[in-house]
């Protein structure tokens, strides 16, 4: 069954020197451009992560030092990266959790303000474990009937995540074929910034998600606890969170 699509859509896979979004840095992209008329494209590009790929890491993707001392930084790559992205919405396999943290963070970093605001973000692994539970080798074999090879290649995870997503709207009456819906549906908390560090309560009022004010009232906590913000600006905590955090105080203050 094709995707229904108002706009495109962005598959995309990150292999990196790590998990940790504030530190951690690209090594390959590959994304998979999907247009409303059916068209594809497929971008699949390694990126000189400007620091050293632990071993451990390495022998995970297979992807070292030496393969991409040659390749450009992505700061080279970044404006011509969001132009080719454009206003897509954002899909991919545990994209949600850390994916589209890592990216929307690699392009803070170096000064290109790639905004979510109006996307639809997909996760597949959210569906899959909603449906089924399982990694996305037994994903890609269970509904597509296929061995997944060469796990762990950047573009052979992101088209395979395509593949099972469209196999999931073929399998299950209950998941309507818009981006809207299966944002919503694969969304596990309804966040304010990327990694849940702010969240929205039911009455979608950002509150903190950790922390001795985890509950709190973003706002509120700003007001009774100056220093809070501060200390979370000076922190070690993701840029797109401190921009969250910034635009809640720059709001409230200019409610006075």
């Amino acid at each position: 069954m094709a995707l229904e699509l108002k706009k495109p859509i962005v598959f995309f896979d990150l292999e990196t020197t790590g998990v940790d979004v504030s530190k951690d840095r690209i090594v390959e992209i590959s994304i998979l451009k999907l247009h409303p008329d059916g068209k594809k494209e497929v971008k699949t590009r390694r990126v000189n992560p400007e620091m050293h790929i632990p071993k451990v890491t390495s022998e995970i993707h297979g992807i070292y030092d030496e393969d991409v001392k040659e390749e450009p930084t992505f700061k080279a790559m970044a404006k011509s990266l969001a132009t080719f992205i454009g206003n897509s919405d954002l899909a991919g396999f545990n994209s949600n959790k850390f994916d589209v943290p890592l990216l929307v963070e690699e392009f803070l970093r170096v000064g290109v303000d790639f905004d979510i605001e109006g996307r639809s973000l997909v996760d597949v692994q959210n569906i899959f474990h909603k449906m089924e539970q399982r990694t996305l080798v037994a994903a890609y074999k269970f509904y597509c009937g296929k061995e997944l090879t060469n796990a762990h290649s950047a573009e052979a995870d992101n088209i395979a995540t395509f593949d099972v997503l469209e196999a999931q709207i073929e399998r299950y009456d209950e998941l309507e074929n818009n981006v809207n819906f299966l944002s919503d549906f694969s969304r596990r908390t309804s966040n304010a910034d990327l990694m849940g560090r702010i969240v929205f309560n039911e009455e979608n009022i950002e509150v903190f998600n950790f922390g001795k004010h985890k509950g709190m009232p973003v706002a509120t906590v700003l007001e009774s606890d100056p220093s809070y913000y501060k200390w979370m600006m000076n922190g070690d905590f993701p840029l797109y969170t401190k921009k969250v955090l910034t635009a809640i105080k720059l709001r409230n203050f200019n409610q006075r």
